[in-house]
């Protein structure tokens, strides 16, 4: 049976490309890049060299890219990090606006702040279309606000959030000369997590207006356990972990070489494919049409207009999400689901209950994430499976589905 691989947001192939640019720096130029000799040297090459590349695409200065493990530790960084510079100079604490629908390393992470009592975080909500509000950025800034995180494409519906505005909204309020009783202590910082958006989207941060912003490479045909983050020169932040004194005093640990080679090379690749976005646009919207025609009680969840040109999340009407996806597993194709169930218990995605959906209407999610190699050929194979198993499903659990909320 063939496989048809439709989760390209949860993880992506390395390319040819990729593997190849990453090969050499396993055996032959195996050297740790803080040594001083040759083989040292050839490995601290690479990584300079790599710098270039990335500094080039985000349109920075090299000594504002940091090599991190990935887009979790570099969200990490960030919020962990600003927080501890702040509390350095001024001793009290600080307040952080984010979104309710966050990656969990985003959200986990703040938890974790207003846990220890060292930061209070605003929870800003998505309207229905899964779009944060400008406005309510604004509204939710207080005179002891230092830092904003919002994700730039969110990782499960898709959508795209209006960050080059978000900028511009806290360039004016860090201007100087505000009014009596708003003038701002500190210069409030912006940062995005870009990780779903580096395929498809603008990522120049001088258009963007942020100051920090992370990715990972396994989302753009890299490898895992490489990313990125980039600082801007004069950010307030301190480093998390203690040790060496790598990339720049800002993170501790022996450079991942072969990593970072590929990093710079799946960066490169992306540079030269934006003509390949139409295309996945355009098998995109043909899968929503056909599941939307096809499949009665079938809703896309989120904006069509702004989202990612790969992503199309949907809820089917009694239909558990796991049980979903794997059923579809077994007929050899892989998605993702927001939910997660246990023995006596559902829990429905953060994401969709963030948008004001009911539990019950929630559960029944699945995201379907398009990648380079998806063709009009696994599509329709996809959906003709899907509608079986969504007709198979609904006639043995739907009525469980509606007695168990019923009973909450």
């Amino acid at each position: 049976m063939a496989k048809i691989y439709l989760d390209h947001a949860a993880t992506t192939p390395v390319d040819k490309k990729v593997l190849d640019a990453m090969l050499p720096y396993f055996s032959e130029k195996f050297g740790n890049a803080m040594s001083i000799h040759s083989f040292g040297k050839v490995a601290e090459e690479a990584i300079d060299e790599a710098r270039e590349i990335l500094a080039k695409f985000f349109h920075c200065q090299t000594s504002e890219i940091i090599f991190t493990s990935g887009a979790t530790e570099s969200n990490n960084l960030v919020l962990k990090g600003v927080v501890k510079s702040y509390w350095s100079k001024f001793n009290k604490k600080p307040h952080i606006i984010t979104t309710a629908f966050e990656h969990h390393c985003v959200l986990d992470t703040c938890k974790s702040l207003e846990k220890e009592n060292l930061a209070e975080v605003s929870y800003i909500k998505p309207d229905k279309e899964g779009i944060i509000s400008v406005e309510n950025i604004k509204k939710a800034i207080q005179p002891n606000t230092i830092l904003v995180s919002i994700m730039y494409v969110n990782n499960e519906i898709g959508t795209l959030q209006p960050i080059q505005k978000i900028g511009d909204i806290l360039k004016a309020k860090n201007q100087p000369g505000l009014p009596a009783g708003r003038k701002l202590k500190t210069k409030i910082l912006f940062h995005t997590d870009a990780t779903q958006a580096m395929n498809y989207f603008d990522c120049d941060v001088q258009k963007l207006g942020v100051d920090l912003l992370s990715l990972s490479g396994h989302k753009i045909y890299g490898p895992k356990g490489i990313g990125a983050l980039y600082i801007k020169k004069g950010t307030p932040i301190k480093k998390i972990q203690d040790g060496g004194d790598q990339e720049f005093h800002m993170r501790a640990g022996t450079q991942n070489v072969p990593g970072i080679a590929g990093l710079a090379a799946a960066i490169q690749l992306v540079k030269n494919s934006k003509l390949k976005v139409q295309r996945i646009l355009k098998l995109r919207n043909y899968l929503i049409e056909k599941v939307l025609r096809e499949i009665p009680d079938a809703k896309l969840n989120g904006s069509k207009k702004f989202r990612s040109p790969n992503n199309a999340n949907f809820t089917f009407k009694n239909v558990e999400g796991e049980g979903l996806l794997l059923s579809l597993d077994m007929e050899g194709i892989a998605c993702s689901t927001g939910s997660a169930c246990s023995i006596g218990s559902l829990e429905s995605s953060h994401v969709l209950l963030s948008l004001g959906m009911k539990p019950e209407e929630a559960h029944g999610s699945l995201r379907v994430t398009l990648g380079k190699h998806t063709t009009r050929k696994e599509i329709d194979i996809f959906v003709k499976k899907l509608k079986k198993t969504i007709s198979r499903l609904r006639k043995i659990s739907g009525k469980v589905l509606q007695e168990f909320y019923s009973n909450k």
